[in-house]
Formats: C-alpha cells, sequence, structure tokens
C-alpha cells in the first residue's frame, strides 16, 4: 500500500478513479474545484479537488485554496468527517483563500454513493 500523498499513492488514486466510471455526482460536487496545500512530514503537497476527483498538483478551474495538515485532509476528505472539518476550520487547523462560497458549497454537499465508494477504497489503500 501506498504512503499518503507520495507519487505512487497518486497513481493508485488514479488508478482507482479509472476504475470507478462516472461518479454520479450531484451538481454542486460536479462543478467544485478546489485547491489544497497540504503540510506533512515530507514537506508541502499540492493537489486538488476537481470534480468529485483527486489529483495531483493545483487545479486551473480552482477559486479556492485550502491549506491544512496531511491528518486533517485524511479525515475531511478520504473519511467524510464533517465534525473534524468543522474543528479544524474553528481552531485554524484549515485555512481559505479564495471564493469562501466555494467551501460553502462543500459544507452543503452530499457524495453519492459512488465517490463514497471511490473514497473508501483509497483510504483502504493508503497508509
Amino acid at each position: 500500500m501506498p504512503a499518503f500523498l507520495t507519487d505512487d499513492w497518486f497513481a493508485n488514486v488514479d488508478k482507482l478513479t479509472a476504475e470507478a466510471g462516472d461518479l454520479n455526482l450531484p451538481a454542486s460536487l460536479s462543478n467544485l474545484a478546489l485547491n489544497l496545500v497540504v503540510t506533512g512530514g515530507e514537506g508541502t503537497t499540492e493537489l486538488s479537488l476537481d470534480g468529485g476527483k483527486i489529483q495531483k498538483g493545483a487545479s486551473a478551474n480552482a477559486k479556492t485554496t485550502l491549506n491544512l495538515d496531511a491528518d486533517t485532509l485524511r479525515k475531511v476528505f478520504l473519511e467524510f468527517d464533517m465534525a473534524a472539518a468543522m474543528q479544524a476550520f474553528m481552531t485554524g487547523k484549515i485555512k481559505v483563500q479564495g471564493d469562501m462560497s466555494q467551501l460553502m458549497a462543500l459544507q452543503t454537499a452530499k457524495p453519492s454513493q459512488e465517490q463514497k465508494d471511490l473514497f473508501k477504497k483509497v483510504l483502504e489503500q493508503t497508509t
């Protein structure tokens, strides 16, 4: 299993995403693009959540950037722990740059079962 946020991890995410096919996302998620700058033991990693998919590097479509640590990223985006998201935001573990309305859309968006299944597989194959 690849380590979280390594090149091997991103390659595995790409493979699992391709295998998942159509994620059947609601418009609030399919039209959402966020850049994420993640700090951790390996330094800083840039990735994006664009159209419900995790991608390495920044997205040109994103109007919002979130700065957070790797543990918070795992809890919020892979485990869909919205309580952790609110706590991290309120305690300054998530810093937002850009269009706040994008973040508000994410707060009320409901992931599809297909997206939940994909992210569960990603989480299961992450060390």
